[in-house]
């Protein structure tokens, strides 16, 4: 059925996405990504993010054993006494103040230890962590959106090899929220139920593109995915943000995560790189029945370790295209192992 090129809609963001599988054949000569080292210290002295190391903007860190939360030394946003701007009086030149909060949310104090690797109580301990965090930031009232978020390895721009996560709280929803507010605001509206859900539901029936199920969350590779291994997290009850999940969803939550990354890291045996995030309800003081808490995971990788996706050329100038197909994707992710990380394979082998 999907053997040839076609388009598939999100319904999520109103866009559209252009699907290639007969371009997974195509030859590569391209560039090729060096692989990070898979062997780290438990502990680099020379890590900022390290416990008890001096950071880059000079603060020292305190001597963590959970996970360890401070002010990003160079942040983003900035806070609103510190905000200033041109002024532009051009309609076709707008531009307006923004501000708000950066934070840095280390997993745990060892310096070689992802997602993957650690044990479900310190993965719901992170869960925890960006929950509280979350509700700290919400509540203040310059902030409208809260967005938790980790890039995970350096093909995907992250500058330090620590296992650590962001958190960025600003006074504008931005753009990719803002889609998916006014998309889940339009269905809810119209047919009194959510989006998210519904569609939830038709993956359930079908089975083709589900990764991994539990008692609260799903994890599968949506429909209208872009990026080659791409996976949505979707809750099953009507939370909306992370405060909204009981001990019992944070617990399948961690669990979710641990499975996920598990198969990812499997996949080409390396540390798996993506860029992942939670998508949760606006900060904005109003009630969004609309609104299921997901998460997004977005890894860059396509054929290989050193084989990556590139979004140039056409998807810059016309719109986003993928070569192999959500269903083969999930079929590949599905028969990897969620439970036994590669590394322990290859140390009880």
């Amino acid at each position: 059925m999907f053997s040839s090129s076609h388009r598939r809609f999100n319904p999520l963001t109103g866009e559209w996405v252009l699907v290639s599988p007969h371009r997974a054949k195509r030859p590569w000569l391209g560039q090729v990504e060096k692989t990070g080292s898979n062997s780290l210290p438990s502990y680099d002295p020379n890590c900022y993010l390290c416990p008890g190391n001096l950071r880059a903007g000079g603060i020292k860190n305190e001597k963590y054993t959970g996970t360890f939360v401070f002010e990003n030394d160079f942040a983003a946003l900035l806070p609103r006494e510190e905000r200033k701007i041109d002024e532009t009086n051009h309609p076709l030149m707008k531009a307006s103040v923004e501000s708000g909060i950066c934070r840095v949310v280390c997993f745990s104090p060892r310096h070689d230890l992802t997602l993957p690797q650690m044990d479900l109580p310190n993965i719901q301990n992170v869960v925890d962590t960006w929950t509280r965090e979350s509700v700290d930031l919400s509540a203040r009232e310059e902030i409208t959106y809260v967005q938790v978020f980790e890039n995970k390895g350096a093909v995907m721009g992250c500058s330090n090899p620590h296992p650590h996560s962001q958190i960025w709280a600003q006074s504008e929803i931005p753009n990719e929220p803002a889609k998916e507010l006014a998309s889940q605001g339009m269905y809810y509206g119209e047919n009194h139920r959510r989006l998210l859900h519904d569609y939830l539901e038709e993956e359930h029936r079908k089975k083709d593109r589900l990764i991994t199920v539990n008692d609260h969350f799903t994890a599968l590779v949506p429909f209208w995915g872009i990026w080659p291994f791409e996976i949505l997290v979707i809750a099953h009850s009507n939370a909306q943000k992370l405060d909204d999940l009981t001990a019992a969803e944070v617990e399948s939550l961690a669990d979710v995560i641990k499975r996920v990354t598990t198969r990812y890291d499997n996949l080409f045996e390396t540390s798996f790189p993506y860029s992942m995030g939670f998508h949760q309800s606006p900060a904005d003081g109003k009630d969004h029945p609309e609104w299921v808490l997901h998460a997004h995971f977005y890894p860059p990788l396509l054929r290989s370790a050193t084989v990556k996706k590139f979004m140039v050329g056409y998807e810059l100038l016309s719109m986003p295209q993928r070569d192999i197909t959500p269903e083969v994707a999930a079929e590949r992710l599905r028969g990897l192992s969620d439970t036994v990380h590669y590394s322990m394979a290859e140390t009880t082998s």
